[in-house]
């Protein structure tokens, strides 16, 4: 198959990494929570499904800060539908994260069920997980970022696992329900203001990442000040997101997708596919076509955002667990996330229907950028059509020369060891 030869780049990501999670975790719920008397009391941590740089981590301080103060911390999964909608599958899902027993040092409570707190003023009913309604105090753990499904002063986050991920199946359907009527971010606020006024919230651990996917900023919240704190984190999570890096793209290769990369899978802000399937009016790039070739171990067959590509292997089609990609989708209320696209059985025939798709006239000019997943954006391989840009920019690096890309007999490109890459590049 004739290809445009390769290049590596690497993207001049400003770095806030933070040196010690554990000491800033101590440091700001220290001085955020000094009134608190957590002696005897059983601590609910609601944990999320996501990928978090270091979750585990942060998770394993917070249990520590409370163990060493007299508390009795457990973990409760905090995600909705995922994980096929089981108790057992949403624990499996944080073992996939690194949270587990062993590694955070408490118990892990997965039950599905959950009680009714009641109706919000714009008539959303509110559910939360059981476990989480009898402790005696409840620590929301989450990430804040920009939404996959909606654009607004809040996005995904502390409010958003209070309302949907603590509201376990049941609880998700409805809020996506009334949102369908509402708008999202009305039935989040809604939903999450009812929670906080029901539930023993002593505070939420809000965590930030740059563009290089490297855990930058931890705030310790407390539930009064949720909401105007998380509107200006979310602006800084913004301003720190990373986005592709050319404005026009004949075929975005991803080498893989999931849920612990973004709740659709493949981050929309970075596609600039909706959920729909249609393209973002405020999208970065012009991405002609889309191929997916595989799922993270971690998303656990859950192919949910498939259907926003072009073209995914037939390797992927086979690894999709389709009860839990179906029970997310139809919880969320978005079935074009869920439907198969055209797939074959090698890469080689999977970029000759994403080439076709794009239109381009010429493959061996073509425009093709392939990245590890869309949280991973520091490092990535370009065509040669990009040579001369990349070389004119300031905030990209060539890192290899153009070498021919590497398509193996069976058809299959070769794996990218990208750290690997570079450091034969700087040899």
């Amino acid at each position: 198959m004739l290809l445009p030869d390769q290049i590596l780049v690497e993207a001049h990501l400003e770095s806030h990494r933070l040196a010690d999670e554990s000491a800033e975790v101590h440091a700001r719920m220290e001085a955020a929570l000094s009134d608190v008397v957590w002696t005897g009391r059983r601590v609910g941590l609601a944990v999320g499904s996501r990928g978090i740089d270091r979750q585990a981590a942060v998770v394993a301080a917070v249990v520590r800060f409370i163990a060493d103060r007299g508390g009795r911390p457990f973990i409760i999964p905090a995600m909705g539908s995922h994980g096929g909608a089981t108790g057992a599958g949403q624990a499996q899902v944080l073992e996939s994260l690194g949270v587990t027993e062993e590694a955070v040092g408490a118990p892990i409570r997965s039950s599905l069920e959950t009680v009714d707190l009641g109706v919000t003023p714009g008539g959303t009913r509110g559910l939360t997980a059981r476990d989480a309604r009898e402790a005696d105090a409840i620590i929301l753990i989450n990430r804040v970022k920009p939404h996959t499904d909606f654009d607004g002063r809040i996005g995904s986050g502390l409010l958003k696992l209070c309302a949907i991920g603590l509201g376990k199946p049941d609880g998700a359907f409805e809020c996506h329900r009334a949102a369908a009527r509402a708008g999202h971010e009305a039935v989040i606020r809604s939903v999450a203001r009812l929670v906080l006024a029901r539930l023993p919230v002593v505070c939420g651990v809000a965590l930030l990442e740059d563009g290089r996917h490297q855990l930058a900023q931890i705030e310790v919240l407390r539930p009064a000040e949720l909401e105007s704190r998380e509107e200006a984190l979310l602006e800084q999570a913004k301003r720190w997101a990373p986005s592709l890096p050319f404005p026009v793209i004949d075929v975005l290769i991803i080498d893989e997708m999931g849920k612990d990369i973004s709740g659709a899978g493949m981050d929309p802000h970075v596609t600039g596919r909706g959920v729909d399937g249609l393209p973002r009016g405020d999208r970065s790039a012009d991405v002609r076509a889309i191929y997916v070739r595989a799922l993270t171990p971690e998303t656990h067959g859950n192919a949910i955002g498939l259907g926003l590509a072009d073209v995914v292997s037939s390797a992927l089609v086979a690894g999709m667990n389709r009860r839990t990609t179906y029970t997310n989708a139809l919880s969320a209320m978005v079935p074009a996330t869920a439907r198969i696209p055209m797939h074959f059985d090698t890469d080689a025939e999977c970029l000759q229907a994403a080439l076709r798709v794009a239109g381009a006239d010429e493959p061996t000019n073509a425009g093709i950028v392939r990245i590890r997943n869309t949280l991973a954006l520091d490092r990535f391989v370009v065509s040669r059509r990009y040579a001369r840009e990349v070389s004119e920019r300031a905030d990209l690096r060539a890192l290899t020369p153009a070498t021919p890309w590497r398509l193996g007999p069976d058809g299959n490109l070769e794996s990218v060891d990208w750290l690997v890459m570079e450091r034969g590049a700087e040899r």
